[in-house]
């Protein structure tokens, strides 16, 4: 029997969707939203990177990070700071970090949730193969 991988690729964007949706209404307790959560635990991953390091590792375009770094800039989350050269450099301000530890408080709830279904191996077989399907990127 031969695997639908239009099936297979329909039901990963589904669970996708579902954990974006669901993380992003938790979120909001905390005052964020996914994407934004998402660019702080970027900035915190990568001290002092680059605008465009940033909108790589967030799956953004540069002009969209870009717009995202300047409203958290205007909510105090981070810090802008020219580097060399043209380089923008971005950090966690106090309250950046607070946000980021309040996200990841959600998150472990949200996930737990989301995974819940699975077994513990399970869930070990899922990560290495969403790892062996990605390892490239």
């Amino acid at each position: 029997m031969t695997t639908d991988l239009e099936t297979l690729g329909q039901l990963v964007k589904r669970a996708q969707y579902r954990n974006h949706r669901t993380m992003d209404a938790a979120l909001r307790d905390v005052g964020v939203s996914l994407v934004q959560w998402d660019a702080l635990r970027a900035v915190d991953r990568m001290p002092s990177a680059s605008g465009h390091d940033l909108a790589v590792a967030t799956f953004q375009s540069d002009q969209a990070f870009g717009t995202l770094a300047n409203r958290l800039v205007d909510r105090g989350l981070v810090l802008r700071t020219a580097g060399r050269g043209r380089r923008i450099e971005h950090t966690l301000t106090d309250e950046g970090r607070a946000a980021l530890a309040g996200g990841h408080a959600v998150a472990v709830d949200v996930l737990d949730g989301l995974f819940l279904r699975l077994e513990e191996d399970d869930r070990a077989t899922l990560l290495r193969l969403l790892r062996t399907l990605t390892e490239d990127d």
